[in-house]
């Protein structure tokens, strides 16, 4: 211990366990927030779109992680990422006690949900590159994959069980008492990171290279993932990944629906099966590590995960094999972002990584909007009316996915996922993607002379004028 305070993977635990009992309590204020939200649009204040006001909530909260993630990635990088972690908890905390105090003096209104969604969510901004970064600097890299999975069950748990015990402490104490039990699970978060130690990164060429103005910091990380092919190549999967699978899961849930006459238990059941199948693989990769070969857990990943929850889940028109499929696809998706996420963070020297996720991340999320909004015109304009009864496209894939309602939706998963198993599979016959773990050395390999130093920058480094589009 350094300064008797816990270091190593055992601080990582310490810390770990305060993030679980934050997010938990958070989900369970979403989930009480929602109820109060659609009782509010649609009885106390109704609206003529009480769907599209409550989808702002996401949307003010999720916008400001895009816009200012670079800003936030440079601003990481120079500041304590302890203490980065610390003032995005508080941040946190201080929304909900804002909603707290207007909702048990009835001043709640819904704008006020949007003012504390963008709030949180710049706060949010911070919070991930800091957390991520600050993982290289606890563990041994050997460790990465398990800690990174340890993250994921953090996030899945809660999105299983809070929303049920939401709904069980809504019945004894009220919205008012589940914002009290999260404001108190702040402060588990805050007081963990208080009692461990986390160390800062060394100085690194890159970080030396990467210094100067703010705007210069902030668009480092997109200069450095493209000045190296491999992790462009391998962020790239995920652009166009990202951008594909949005357009099933946008789907996902009207799919159920209409092909199962509205039927709202099966979808619940497919949900429960994502939700478990994410648990179950998350509690595995935690205990007995990940792939030798990571970015076999990235490609490989990608493409079985596709094959079952895109293109079998669309041919499938039973809810046994929908829970199955999603149950698989979800486990499966532990691997993937766990594999990846250990590839960047041996790969990417420490006091450079927050600038660096901030731009993977940015440049791996923003194509989601566009698919959601891309799905829903063209399953009702073009896909769903195509497969109907006498439809221009059933006679071609009704023996497929069926006709009548649903099977447009389920035509558009299959196509989705067949192009993601494309870009993934085709991705294996890319030598700088499937060989980026030797092309790329870690960021603390020592050469042996520099002949050895000098490959690397051979093999990765691009001159910044073909770079010319960022």
């Amino acid at each position: 211990m350094e300064n008797n305070r816990p270091t190593g993977m055992r601080a990582f635990s310490i810390v770990w366990a305060g993030q679980f009992v934050s997010i938990f309590g958070t989900t369970m204020t979403q989930f009480a927030l929602t109820i109060w939200s659609w009782k509010f649009l649609t009885e106390i204040q109704p609206v003529d779109n009480p769907a599209t006001a409550m989808a702002l909530v996401g949307f003010f909260n999720f916008a400001p992680q895009i816009l200012f993630s670079p800003i936030a990635g440079a601003l990481v990088d120079r500041w304590n990422r302890k203490l980065v972690m610390m003032l995005s908890d508080l941040a946190a905390g201080i929304a909900t006690i804002a909603l707290f105090l207007l909702f048990i003096t009835n001043n709640l209104q819904i704008w006020h949900l949007y003012v504390a969604g963008a709030f949180t969510g710049l706060f949010q901004t911070f919070q991930w590159p800091a957390y991520s970064a600050s993982i290289s600097l606890m563990i041994p890299k050997e460790k990465y994959e398990r800690a990174n999975a340890m993250l994921s069950l953090a996030e899945s748990v809660p999105q299983i069980f809070g929303p049920i015990a939401a709904g069980v402490l809504l019945a004894v104490v009220g919205i008012g008492g589940v914002m009290v039990i999260d404001i108190v699970s702040f402060l588990a978060a805050i007081g963990t990171l208080i009692f461990v130690h986390i160390p800062q990164p060394e100085a690194s060429k890159e970080g030396a290279e990467g210094k100067g103005s703010l705007w210069r910091e902030s668009i480092f990380g997109f200069r450095y993932i493209f000045q190296r092919p491999s992790l462009l190549g391998l962020q790239m999967v995920f652009f166009f990944g990202n951008l594909l699978s949005s357009l099933g899961f946008a789907l996902f849930a009207p799919m159920i629906l209409a092909r199962t006459n509205n039927d709202s238990l099966a979808l619940g059941s497919v949900q429960s099966a994502l939700g478990a199948g994410a648990v179950v693989g998350g509690l595995i990769l935690a205990t007995r590590g990940g792939l030798k070969r990571r970015v076999h857990g990235v490609l490989g990943g990608w493409l079985f995960s596709t094959i079952f929850g895109s293109i079998i889940m669309g041919l499938g028109r039973a809810l046994p094999i929908w829970v199955v499929t999603g149950f698989i696809s979800s486990w499966i998706m532990v691997y993937i972002n766990a594999s990846n996420q250990a590839i960047w963070q041996a790969k990417v020297a420490p006091d450079v990584q927050g600038r660096v996720f901030s731009a993977r991340r940015m440049i791996a999320q923003i194509v989601g909007p566009v698919g959601i909004l891309v799905a829903g015109p063209l399953a009702d304009r073009v896909f769903e009316p195509g497969m109907r009864e006498g439809g221009n496209l059933a006679p071609i894939f009704g023996g497929l996915v069926g006709v009548g309602p649903g099977a447009g939706m389920a035509l558009l998963l299959v196509i989705t996922g067949v192009l993601t198993v494309l870009v993934s599979g085709g991705a294996y016959f890319i030598p700088v993607i499937r060989n980026a773990e030797d092309i790329l050395p870690d960021h603390d390999a020592k050469p042996k002379n520099d002949e050895l130093e000098e490959k690397p920058k051979r093999v990765e480094e691009i001159p910044m004028e073909s770079s010319a589009a960022i």
